[in-house]
């Protein structure tokens, strides 16, 4: 369920190869919404709960959070064996420069970009997490004292388009333009994946771009991720366009569709 639409490309060693890890390896109930109006450590944001553990849905509040979020996108698009010479410092460096690429567009340096918010799905770091080692390890913060694992992560990008993605057609040349943004980066920790987490991660980001005054909302999903388009037909999203495919070989990388969300006719 990964939509890496702006991680920088690495440069993988020559034996780097995927890393399969057993299926089964944390065994995680159905996650699922808290109606009450309860608040977490992350201050108000919107929760999901796991057998009394809160997965907390939030815009990012600290760098050390950024960073975590920063290296679950880099562990979940980018996998190494365990064996591969190098294959650490690669992953390190990776992150270090996407961290360095997302400060950026956060705080306005890049053109284009007129607002961006990194959206986190966190949770505490207790015993149902300690058996994903890597994943606590790799993607653990600490706010107020408290240990915290970043199990999914997305960005919202004010903008008129994402550089080397297809750029979406609404609203149309003669209407605010400045309405338009793209979600990138979608992920989920393999560990947490199919238990409502990317859902519940698009939907806070809906929640968002609504009070952004967006009206035209759009994600780029590669055409072999069936996962992927089945949560973005579940958010709404439909069709628009796709990406050529001499484009997608030049690229280096499987091509690309272009889902759409008319956020005029989400419900309140």
């Amino acid at each position: 369920m990964a939509t890496a639409s702006r991680l920088l490309a690495p440069a993988p060693p020559p034996a780097a190869r995927p890393r399969c890890l057993p299926s089964n390896r944390v065994a995680v109930p159905r996650l699922r919404c808290r109606a009450s109006a309860a608040t977490s450590p992350a201050g108000g944001a919107a929760l999901l709960e796991r057998d009394g553990a809160a997965v907390a849905l939030r815009e990012f509040v600290t760098l050390d959070e950024l960073r975590a979020a920063v290296r679950l996108r880099v562990r979940t698009f980018y996998e190494y064996a365990i064996e591969s010479v190098g294959a650490e410092d690669q992953k390190r460096a990776l992150a270090d420069r996407e961290f360095e690429a997302l400060q950026d567009r956060i705080s306005g340096k890049m053109i284009n970009f007129q607002r961006v918010s990194c959206i986190n799905g966190t949770v505490p770091l207790s015993s149902y997490l300690m058996a994903a080692e890597e994943l606590c390890s790799m993607c653990k913060f600490v706010e107020d004292g408290e240990e915290r694992v970043v199990v999914g992560s997305l960005d919202l990008n004010k903008c008129l388009w994402l550089p080397d993605e297809l750029t979406g057609m609404r609203p149309g040349v003669n209407e605010d333009s400045q309405t338009r943004a793209y979600l990138s980066n979608v992920c989920v920790a393999k560990e947490l994946q199919n238990k409502g987490l990317g859902y519940a991660l698009v939907d806070k980001s809906k929640k968002l771009a609504r009070e952004w005054g967006i009206t035209d909302l759009y994600v780029h999903v590669a055409i072999d991720n069936i996962a992927g388009q089945k949560l973005y037909k579940k958010s709404g999203f439909v069709y628009e366009g796709e990406e050529p495919a001499w484009r997608a070989r030049f690229l280096g990388r499987p091509r690309r569709l272009l889902l759409w969300l008319d956020m005029n006719k989400e419900p309140l």
